[in-house]
């Protein structure tokens, strides 16, 4: 555990995302949470347009997981909203609406942070503000930030939320690193690698102190399955992957989460699964102490340089 800058929780580096839990019997929502609980994960996500409804998810969740006071304070509930039906909506009615809507689903007092979930280009952030303040001031959510938002859009949002924004939420895995990629090959003409895709978004959340969380933690870049196990595409990153978890006495799953986890931004890692085996192998990456050579050398297998 450690503690969240700008903010008084203190959460697991893993995250389970509830994305899928539709496929789930309430008993099976149960044994997904008790699992996660086990190996020391106590932050869930959510959205509200998770499931085949608006708050379907949630609903699931809400009606399956039971949690007494004492618990209730020491797991960590976040939400997302401003997805709608063909167009994103970051109006003071609509987020409050959809908190509201999330509170009652899960069947809770408060949430303990409200992403939103994509940036609005017709965002009013007087709006955003007015309605953070009012859900913060009705004790209805404790902590807010945003989801695939570059530095630029977080820093518009800021000139009048006054809330801390605490969180950006974004794709990364092994594969899918441009986030940090970029970095790596800077000031180095005529090479995609150096091609930047984000507006320095990481430099951006370390030095505002800005918590990350990754999503997609095993999917590959063109976004067409995972890699873990792919080793007609992957080869050579499966294999090196194989070879650590044989060393640090780990399954392949808990590699690409030690990875993100091993940079020193603190960046928390969402896994998505709905087989509690596969949270508890996950949930081990947290703990696995990948050397230099060994996190560059997973970098590299994936397909990036290290100029």
């Amino acid at each position: 555990m450690h503690q969240l800058p700008g903010t008084d929780l203190h959460a697991s580096n893993v995250i389970l995302g509830l994305l899928r839990i539709t496929s789930l019997e309430a008993d099976g929502v149960v044994e997904l949470v008790s699992a996660a609980r086990d190996s020391g994960i106590n932050m869930f996500d959510f959205s509200d347009i998770y499931g085949e409804s608006r708050h379907d998810c949630e609903s699931r969740f809400g009606a399956a997981v039971t949690f007494t006071a004492p618990e209730r304070e020491e797991v960590i509930i976040q939400s997302k909203t401003g997805i709608r039906d063909g167009f994103y909506d970051s109006s003071r009615e609509h987020i409050i609406e959809s908190v509201h809507g999330s509170i009652r689903a899960l069947q809770t007092d408060y949430l303990d942070v409200l992403l939103l979930h994509r940036p609005d280009t017709l965002v009013e952030p007087d709006e955003v503000a007015s309605a953070f303040e009012t859900l913060h001031a009705e004790g209805l959510v404790r902590n807010f930030g945003v989801s695939n938002h570059t530095p630029g859009q977080i820093e518009l949002l800021k000139r009048s939320v006054t809330r801390p924004l605490v969180i950006n939420q974004v794709q990364l895995s092994i594969t899918h690193a441009p986030l940090i990629a970029q970095g790596i090959a800077a000031n180095i003409e005529g090479f995609d690698q150096a091609f930047d895709h984000d507006n320095g978004l990481l430099d951006h959340a370390r030095l505002n102190e800005m918590t990350l969380q990754a999503w997609s933690p095993f999917q590959t870049s063109e976004d067409e399955g995972v890699f873990l196990g792919d080793t007609e595409n992957f080869g050579e990153l499966n294999g090196l992957i194989d070879e650590l978890a044989g060393k640090y006495g780990v399954t392949p799953s808990a590699l690409p989460v030690a990875w993100i986890t091993r940079h020193p931004a603190g960046i928390q890692v969402i896994i998505g699964t709905t087989k509690p085996h596969r949270v508890t192998d996950s949930a081990a990456g947290s703990d696995v102490p990948l050397t230099r050579q060994e996190w560059y050398a997973l970098f590299s297998a994936a397909g990036y340089d290290v100029p």
